[in-house]
């Protein structure tokens, strides 16, 4: 069923794509043609003014979704869509469109006519159309762009700036994706041996983190960088970044993005079964970030020179880090609840009270996206969830509602009146909340070196514990409710209560209640959870932050 169009008559940018993605393989003057039909709304063979408008209109919003500089560009594509008329008829016939197309780098891109690809074939220019605001030249013609808006385009890669009319003038090749020259091809040449002690970087950034935040790191990367050491997680994932470095020793891999991106990449190097598993650092972007704080990569990336970041992954130690699997058998398989988001722990697993916020936290975020923009406004909410749970109580005296055996011992909840239950490998939750909590220099000091046991939950012994990513032991902490959770999210309380050590546990709920992942909720009916250690992934921690350091709360 074909969609009913926009307001004022437009096309669905979507509905283009969809078309268009079916044309991919085909040449640009086809292409072109099939844009003139889409456009041609009465079919009379002709592009009158209310259509070319419509046609203004869909660029102009390619263009602000592409991230161009969209300052003063309708004139310009106004009179780049008045030259086409070559009989200053007042219309565009079809011969005209595809002749004046063919050769308008700009309307080819934003129509989505002109591979934007990122294979980044040797010596293939990227463009974007840029303003500028002081005096360029064009790298083709020499001359310069002249005019108030100084419109142009400017290469992502390697920025070659040309006019739009310059662009398929023979412009030199993009010397970021050029590689070699065809008449090399089977000549005997002497080989560069690897430097010793260097590490090839993999970068991996997921544009949609931190709002604009991604793209623009993925630019910059791009210009600092050979574009094939840098790829666009919306393009096909991690799979061709991983495969191209496949058979390279002592490389690194560059997360940019949350949590959830970086779990992402874990999980594909387990499914990619490589010969070596590369470690990973980490570029912070949006809000949360636990993981990385606890990597010392800080809460959130503020815009300092990627190249003192490049400087850090260089200076970054190993360190192991576990995961945990997670197995979820409904009680009753036919009860119907929210799928479980995922199968492996990277960072903390909840019950109760806990995911119960998290639950409504989350649900409001989707409703309301606008409202979750800053770290500070999300721990105001937070806060008011918490506050709100209080009153309502949905997890009260958790300890009937569910029983926990950590490698087959029974864990004794008679002594607390509990509403939560936090199972937790890293030290940081919530935006850099700990809820285990530290121990004091006195009990670190008598902490014996010897193996400890498979389980733990002797209260003496707990307080003198602390948290360590390798040590293939998962911490149990309990919570009495809300206010405590708010609390200690919000800074003014510093940890929950400490249940258990252990490097097992299953957990048996009797009804259904809120549960949460690596900071993605559900609620679930009664069932039975199985945790237990899936493997260790190389993982890259920074040097403890100095006090003049770039990232926030390092």
């Amino acid at each position: 069923m074909r969609s009913p169009p926009p307001k004022g008559g437009g096309v669905y940018l979507k509905d283009v794509s969809c078309y268009f993605s079916v044309l991919e393989e085909g040449q640009p003057r086809d292409k072109l043609e099939f844009t003139f039909k889409l456009y041609d709304k009465d079919g009379n063979g002709l592009l009158d003014s209310s259509e070319v408008d419509r046609i203004i209109t869909q660029m102009m919003r390619a263009a602000d979704y592409l991230g161009w500089d969209v300052t003063e560009l309708r004139p310009v594509l106004k009179d780049m869509m008045t030259a086409m008329d070559a009989d200053s008829s007042g219309a565009v016939t079809l011969q005209e469109w595809i002749q004046g197309g063919m050769n308008n780098v700009p309307l080819l891109v934003l129509l989505g006519l002109k591979a934007r690809s990122t294979n980044k074939r040797d010596g293939q220019h990227i463009w974007r159309m840029k303003h500028f605001n002081k005096p360029v030249y064009c790298n083709v013609c020499q001359s310069m762009l002249l005019g108030l808006r100084k419109q142009g385009l400017c290469c992502t890669l390697c920025k070659y700036t040309v006019h739009g009319h310059c662009a398929n003038k023979n412009p030199g090749p993009c010397a970021c994706t050029f590689v070699k020259s065809k008449k090399q091809i089977g000549v005997s040449l002497n080989r560069i041996a690897p430097i010793p002690d260097t590490h090839p970087l993999l970068v991996f950034v997921n544009p949609k983190s931190g709002g604009k935040q991604g793209e623009r790191v993925l630019r910059k990367f791009q210009y600092l960088l050979n574009p094939r050491q840098v790829y666009n997680l919306s393009n096909g994932g991690p799979g061709p970044g991983l495969h191209f470095f496949r058979n390279l020793h002592d490389y690194r891999i560059l997360v940019c993005g949350g949590d959830g991106t970086v779990g992402w990449i874990l999980d594909a190097i387990d499914k990619a079964d490589l010969p070596v598993r590369p470690p990973v650092a980490v570029l912070p972007l949006g809000t949360g970030n636990d993981l990385a704080r606890c990597l010392h990569w800080g809460g959130g990336y503020e815009g300092t020179d990627l190249r003192e970041i490049l400087k850090e992954v260089e200076e970054s130690s190993l360190v192991p880090m576990d995961r945990w699997s997670v197995q979820v058998i409904s009680e009753d398989p036919q009860e119907i609840g929210d799928p479980v988001p995922n199968e492996i722990i990277n960072n903390y697993f909840s019950i109760g009270v806990d995911a119960s916020i998290a639950h409504r936290f989350h649900s409001m975020r989707e409703k309301h996206p606008q409202k979750f923009n800053s770290r500070m406004k999300n721990k105001l909410w937070y806060f008011e969830f918490a506050t709100s749970e209080t009153i309502s109580a949905s997890c009260k005296k958790l300890k009937e509602c569910l029983s926990i055996e950590c490698c087959g011992t029974p864990l004794d909840l008679s002594g607390h009146s509990l509403e939560g239950l936090a199972v937790i490998n890293i030290p940081s939750m919530h935006g850099g909340s700990n809820l285990w909590g530290e121990a004091k220099k006195a009990d670190r000091d008598n902490v014996s070196e010897e193996e400890p046991p498979e389980v733990v939950t002797d209260h003496d012994i707990l307080k003198m514990s602390s948290q360590d990513l390798s040590d293939k032991r998962i911490e149990v902490v309990g919570l009495e409710g809300a206010i405590e959770m708010g609390q200690i999210y919000s800074g003014l309380k510093r940890a929950g209560h400490r249940l258990a050590q252990t490097s097992q546990i299953t957990i048996r709920t009797h009804k259904a209640l809120p549960m949460q992942i690596d900071g993605e909720p559900w609620m679930q009916p009664p069932c039975t959870i199985h945790i237990t250690h899936k493997n260790q992934a190389n993982m890259l921690m920074a040097a403890p932050a100095k006090s003049s350091g770039f990232f926030h709360h390092k």
